[in-house]
This record gives C-alpha cells, sequence and structure tokens, in this order.
C-alpha cells in the first residue's frame, strides 16, 4: 500500500516521474513530462535504476569499480536528460539513482515521495510491443498507487507541444 498522496497540500509541490534509460521512446516521454510539467506549474523527477543482478559476489573488487562506473553513467545520463527537460521548458528536473530491479524501484520512490502524482512513459515503435517498461509495468496498472501516462512513441515535438 502506497502513502497518501501530498502533491496538492500546502508546503508540497506535485511532481511528474520520468524513468531515464537507453529505449529511444525515453526521450518522448521526458519531452511530453517537461513541457507539461512548465504549463500546469509542477516538477519533474528522473528516476535512473542501475541493474545489479548480474555481480558476482566472489568478485567484490571488480563489483565495487563496475558499480561505481555504472553511477557515474547514470549520473552522465541523468545530467543529459536534465540538460534535455531545461532546453525543452526551462525547468531543472531532480535526479534520483537507485539500484536494483527497475519496476520495484519505480514503486519505492513513489512509496517514499509523497508529491509524486503521475509515472509518465512512453510507448516504444517496435513492432514487438510497446516497449519493456510500458510492458513490465502494463500488467499491474490497475492497481499502481498514482496515474500512469503512456506518451505514443511517434509523437513529433510539435504534436507533443501542441498537448502538453
Amino acid at each position: 500500500m502506497s502513502r497518501k498522496r501530498r502533491s496538492y497540500e500546502a508546503g508540497h509541490k506535485a511532481k511528474f516521474l520520468v524513468i531515464v534509460d537507453e529505449t529511444p521512446e525515453c526521450d518522448r516521454a521526458l519531452y511530453f513530462a517537461s513541457r507539461r510539467a512548465a504549463r500546469v506549474g509542477v516538477s519533474v523527477i528522473m528516476l535512473r535504476v542501475i541493474d545489479t543482478h548480474d555481480r558476482n559476489q566472489q568478485w567484490l573488487g571488480v563489483a565495487d569499480i563496475m558499480r561505481a562506473e555504472a553511477h557515474e553513467e547514470a549520473d552522465a545520463m541523468l545530467a543529459r536528460a536534465s540538460a534535455r527537460a531545461n532546453g525543452i521548458a526551462g525547468i531543472t528536473p531532480e535526479k534520483v539513482i537507485r539500484e536494483g530491479e527497475t519496476s520495484v524501484e519505480i514503486l519505492r520512490l513513489i512509496d517514499e515521495d509523497e508529491d509524486i502524482s503521475v509515472l509518465v512513459l512512453a510507448a516504444g515503435l517496435d513492432t514487438e510491443g510497446p516497449g519493456p517498461l510500458v510492458s513490465s509495468l502494463g500488467s499491474t496498472a490497475g492497481s499502481f498507487p498514482i496515474p500512469i501516462a503512456i506518451v505514443p512513441g511517434h509523437l513529433s515535438d510539435e504534436d507533443l507541444d501542441a498537448m502538453s
């Protein structure tokens, strides 16, 4: 059970959550969330999840180096996404890095941050499905603690400008 949302209470400000990953649709979610956030006066929070399931515990020194490199890469990815959001809508998103399984970490962050009011995803253009994130969260969408906005991945910047 997720905590009560407090996004619109005194002392709080609503946030749109965007997951930053390597998929091409990630930019569509970031673009829409940034434009919409600027329009309605809310914040954007970006989450990058580092997958740690492939680490072999007997090689702790190597695992520590890999972990540090993954954090550096995640930080660089979030910095690029933040610069993109700033260029799109003049906003500076909050950046969060977590380690673990993406769907679990999304739910943990939502539970911890009572101001997150909407998860913004984008559907991929692949003929095999809507993309890994939409597919993995789609089966639990009915019981999700906040609304999920899914942006069609084929929409151009101009299309998204008109809708956000």
